[in-house]
């Protein structure tokens, strides 16, 4: 069972990954987060060298750890799975290479082969593009046979549960807990979505 929160990383907000990540995890039970390491603007070797080095914390505190579209990455760190982008490879052709877990972010309603697909924007976020709002949320929820994670501005608790309530399986956040205490933030996040 994957958790229900979904962490995606960025260095801009938070420059020490492998300590936030540890921090956050720490403070919550094992299983409940998973970890995407999304860094597009790092070359190949300064992406497997933090990848390595949050690989030991994510496996050291029980969460899954996900590279961001790069398969050749998550395959040489020993990554958990893979995120792909909607333009990205299919799902199948990355199973293929060898990866058991396999995401796809998605933007409108329609079938997928992933794992499980991240949804959004829900609410506005910066450069996502219009948001979809919590019926298109809903309603993309109810066609996928894939567990849905709502992303774009869920920054706090009550938005998170209105996007448990909507039928998402969990939330995919950046800046809501990217914060002083990570792991209260992210409790907080679970909590709504019991």
């Amino acid at each position: 069972m994957l958790g229900r929160l979904y962490v995606i990383t960025d260095r801009r907000l938070v420059p020490d990954l492998v300590g936030f990540c540890d921090r956050l995890l720490a403070g919550v039970p094992p299983g409940s987060v998973l970890v995407q390491l999304r860094e597009k603007d790092l070359t190949g070797r300064a992406l497997v060298e933090l990848a390595l080095a949050l690989r030991r914390v994510t496996s050291a505190h029980g969460a899954p750890l996900l590279i961001n579209d790069r398969v050749d990455i998550a395959l040489a760190v020993g990554a958990d799975g893979v995120h792909l982008p909607e333009a990205g490879f299919d799902p199948a052709e990355a199973r293929a290479l060898g990866m058991s877990l396999v995401g796809a972010s998605r933007h409108a309603v329609g079938p997928t082969n992933a794992d499980f697909i991240t949804f959004g924007p829900v609410w506005e976020t910066p450069g996502k593009g219009a948001p979809v709002g919590l019926e298109l949320l809903a309603a993309a929820a109810r066609a996928s046979r894939a567990p849905l994670y709502a992303l774009g501005g869920i920054d706090d608790a009550d938005k998170a549960r209105r996007c448990r309530e909507a039928g998402a399986h969990g939330v995919a956040v950046i800046r809501a807990v990217a914060c002083d205490d990570p792991a209260a933030a992210a409790r907080r996040l679970l909590d709504a979505m019991c």
